[in-house]
């Protein structure tokens, strides 16, 4: 029988983190185990409980309740036959580190992110990402940034990429009533040409230098601009299009991500600092998707330059601005035989199949 895995993180909204966090559930689930989940909650939560997951509130979001909820953990773990406890997130990390300590339960670590240092004490708060039994990294530059910090984790680290659902991520299976839904949503017209960057709107996704990027077109394509963020942010970027003459779309959340991606025309990824993994470009790559992203952290390992898509400096809106004029350019079937390239190489390399019968073997490996 499978074990009883208790995943931690703060919340369960939107996010990468969030969306693993269901996958694994579901995996474990399909296993014969029990998958529970311990957070803030959040909207996540009914599609969780729907693949046939737990979930218990606690208030993991807060750093304040860190040695308060290690407490909870330990208690929820020894009344639900916890067998491992798995954390996502540095707070909720400690919690769980605590709890695993009290319990005798071993515990899984997952490294989603670089985790600036640029704090007295950082580095020891960081740290117990690299305490689990076992430590995912979630790309080869995640691996390569923890063995950089903690050297002694090599024996218990593991790497294990995100990945994307290619039955749910297929563009010849979005009905085009979706499609039309959304681009009617963002008032653009039929046929009007536009780009899709997926991020919440914080100033290092890279959104402003998107808007630099278009104001340098002559005839520059609608701006999407994808996910939640902060109104004085937005209010910022609403402003700067309108000066640069940049259209500017802000779509806010949206349920339907394959619908999304393939409502756009090229999809853009643009941070200025490293993602983890930066699991949106292969989500577009799986929908067939021209995907231009900037060459740091996880993209350059999802993106074979000028083959599955392209890479630019990051923060350089010329060379952001001169991609997107070669690739608006572009014949309909050369973009398209890059799309058909994307798609097959995330099939061989990133699918979440993949992700979630290599993280089962991480806990068996604890069994």
């Amino acid at each position: 029988m499978f074990p009883t895995i208790l995943q931690v993180l703060p919340a369960l909204n939107a996010g990468g983190v969030e969306r693993g966090t269901l996958e694994i559930a579901a995996a474990i689930t399909e296993a014969g185990g029990r998958a529970l989940v311990a957070s803030a909650g959040g909207r996540l939560v009914p599609a969780l409980e729907a693949l046939g997951g737990e979930h218990f509130t606690l208030p993991l979001a807060s750093k304040a309740a860190i040695w308060g909820n290690a407490g909870r953990l330990a208690a929820l773990a020894r009344a639900e036959g916890v067998d491992i406890i798995h954390a996502r997130s540095r707070a909720p990390a400690w919690s769980a580190w605590r709890a695993a300590h009290l319990t005798g339960l071993p515990l899984v670590t997952t490294w989603h992110g670089t985790y600036n240092e640029n704090f007295p004490g950082k580095r020891l708060y960081n740290s117990v990402m690299a305490r689990g039994a076992r430590v995912i990294a979630i790309s080869d530059f995640i691996r390569a940034h923890v063995l950089a910090r903690h050297p002694e984790v090599l024996p218990r680290l593991r790497s294990i990429y995100r990945g994307v659902d290619p039955a749910l991520f297929d563009p010849d299976t979005i009905a085009p009533a979706r499609v039309a839904a959304l681009r009617q949503a963002w008032g653009l017209r039929p046929g009007q040409p536009a780009l899709l960057l997926p991020a919440r709107l914080t100033r290092w996704k890279g959104q402003a230098v998107l808007i630099a990027a278009l104001a340098r077109l002559p005839n520059p394509p609608v701006a999407v601009l994808l996910g939640d963020g902060r109104p004085g942010y937005a209010a910022e970027l609403t402003s700067l299009a309108a000066a640069r003459g940049v259209p500017l779309v802000l779509a806010g959340h949206t349920a339907d991500m394959p619908a999304a991606l393939q409502a756009c025309d090229i999809i853009i990824h643009a941070s200025t600092e490293a993602e983890a993994f930066g699991r949106v470009v292969i989500e577009a790559q799986a929908m067939r998707r021209p995907v231009i992203a900037a060459d740091l952290g996880g993209p350059r390992e999802t993106i074979t330059h000028g083959q599955t898509g392209w890479l630019v400096p990051p923060g350089d809106a010329a060379a952001l601005a001169e991609t997107l004029a070669m690739v608006l350019a572009m014949a309909p079937e050369a973009r398209d035989a890059i799309g058909a390239a994307a798609r097959a190489d995330v099939l061989a390399r990133f699918t979440t199949a993949a992700m979630q019968a290599a993280t089962l073997d991480v806990y068996r490996e604890l069994r």
